[in-house]
């Protein structure tokens, strides 16, 4: 008898440890699979390893695309204690669906509204945040500074004065423009912004949330000023035949003046001979005024599912996610920037202008493809891309989408 309550007392005992150990068990599933994202992530879990040598991590990386099959089902059948995805709309679906966990507490504890304010907006639904991003980078125009220095042309900080720049570079033989929309979502970044500037964030996410009708003279006002510049030949000619890569030799080549895009355009131009005197980057200018100033952010962001098994520990991660060391680390691997204002960008000009620019901003778009639900999207870019070509088609194109989206969002 003695023996079997020895042998039942330590089973009590070992069972007890199994089950401490398995509490500090914290699983992350992420979509980490590149070189630098690897390495951001595995530096991440290092960090937070050091401040919380209890926890024991279990990281299940797998690649981009099949990530994005695979998270519903996961996030339903088996969840993991945190994943990483995407803010905006592309955490809306989860959030409708119960799966994502309210931590809205987390933010308030550790003064998230304040340090994360630029992108507040973009992991809130229904009042309540539903995640930490941790990078984005920007969006804006680049732009030859020679070439403005030659023709005598400043920095456009209005929609007259960016018309005014381009009739100046036509006039002179360089198309204002460049740009390769056979991709389709390169032409969206210039719906984005003329929605952006002329109607600001909250109607532009209801644009994407197909709350807007896309016959709305709201929406026909941004079509009218793309318009200006697509009926003057200030874009290039054959953009509709050229990805984004194709395009920007146009302007490395000094054919075409300017390049709304993504910051990670700055690395093949410079591969491809320009520097830091020969090109710069500006903001989308202001275009309605008194509009409050929003930007395009593409933000990646950690979050815990609904039915994670081991939550007090994926809110010590994420808080540890928010932090200025771990945003600041991140970063500087992933050479984006980080979106904690009390962070550091890594020493590169165009890094600096974009977080000075984004951790100011009142709001953050997520892009259209995005923001959008995939069948809208697709529809949306080919009518932005239709709509540069034969700007005059307008009212069809508009009625076209209209038509879409009351398909979509039934």
């Amino acid at each position: 008898m003695d023996t079997f309550k020895k042998l039942a007392g330590l089973a009590a005992v070992l069972l007890m440890s199994a089950s401490t150990l398995m509490a500090g068990d914290l699983v992350i599933n992420a979509d980490k699979s590149g070189v630098a994202p690897k390495q951001a992530i595995e530096t991440l879990i290092a960090g937070f390893k050091a401040k919380n040598p209890d926890v024991n991590v279990i990281l299940n990386n797998f690649d981009s695309e099949g990530y994005k099959s695979a998270i519903r089902n996961f996030l339903t059948a088996n969840p993991p204690d945190v994943v990483a995805w995407m803010a905006g709309n592309r955490m809306a679906p989860f959030v409708e669906a119960g799966l994502f966990e309210d931590v809205t507490a987390l933010w308030n504890k550790e003064g998230l509204n304040t340090t994360l304010k630029s992108a507040a907006s973009a992991m809130t639904i229904d009042g309540k945040k539903w995640g930490v991003p941790f990078t984005y980078y920007q969006w804006g125009i680049y732009y030859r500074k020679d070439i403005f220095v030659k023709h005598g042309i400043a920095v456009p900080t209005t929609w007259a004065e960016l018309i005014a720049a381009s009739q100046t570079l036509k006039t002179a033989g360089v198309t204002p423009f460049a740009i390769g929309t056979k991709a389709l979502w390169p032409a969206a970044g210039w719906l984005d912004y003329l929605d952006l500037r002329i109607n600001g964030y909250q109607f532009h996410m209801d644009l994407t949330a197909g709350k807007v009708p896309y016959t709305d003279p709201r929406v026909r006002a941004v079509f009218q000023k793309w318009g200006e510049l697509a009926k003057m030949g200030a874009f290039l000619d054959n953009h509709a035949a050229l990805d984004w890569q194709d395009a920007y030799p146009q302007m490395v080549q000094g054919n075409a003046a300017m390049y709304l895009m993504g910051n990670f355009l700055v690395a093949p131009l410079k591969e491809a001979g320009l520097t830091n005197d020969t090109l710069g980057f500006f903001q989308f200018p202001e275009i309605v005024a008194g509009i409050p100033r929003a930007e395009d952010a593409p933000t990646d962001s950690y979050h815990i599912p609904a039915g994670a098994k081991n939550k007090p520990d994926a809110l010590r991660f994420l808080a540890y996610v928010a932090s200025p060391e771990a945003q600041t680390a991140m970063n500087e691997i992933l050479q984006q920037l980080p979106v904690s204002n009390v962070a550091k960008a890594a020493d590169d000009p165009f890094l600096q202008a974009g977080f000075q620019m984004l951790s100011t901003a009142d709001g953050l778009a997520q892009f259209y493809d995005r923001d959008a639900p995939a069948e809208m999207a697709k529809a949306g870019m080919e009518a932005f891309q239709e709509f540069m070509v034969k700007p005059d088609d307008v009212d069809r194109i508009l009625e076209r989408l209209e038509r879409v989206r009351l398909k979509v969002y039934k």
